[in-house]
């Protein structure tokens, strides 16, 4: 019996594509909150500077 199987190989594939979205989907997810900060950052500086 291989290990290789059709199974087997779908089943580490599909773990490893869930875990890559999810590093993808937190990236995202802090890139869009530093946006947001720097947005208000910028927004708080500009206010206070009139």
């Amino acid at each position: 019996m291989s290990r290789n199987n059709e199974g087997n190989i779908k089943k580490h594939n599909d773990k490893l594509h869930k875990a890559q979205d999810k590093a993808k989907k937190a990236a995202m997810d802090r890139k869009e909150r530093l946006k947001q900060i720097t947005k208000k950052f910028n927004e708080d500086k500009a206010s206070g500077n009139n």
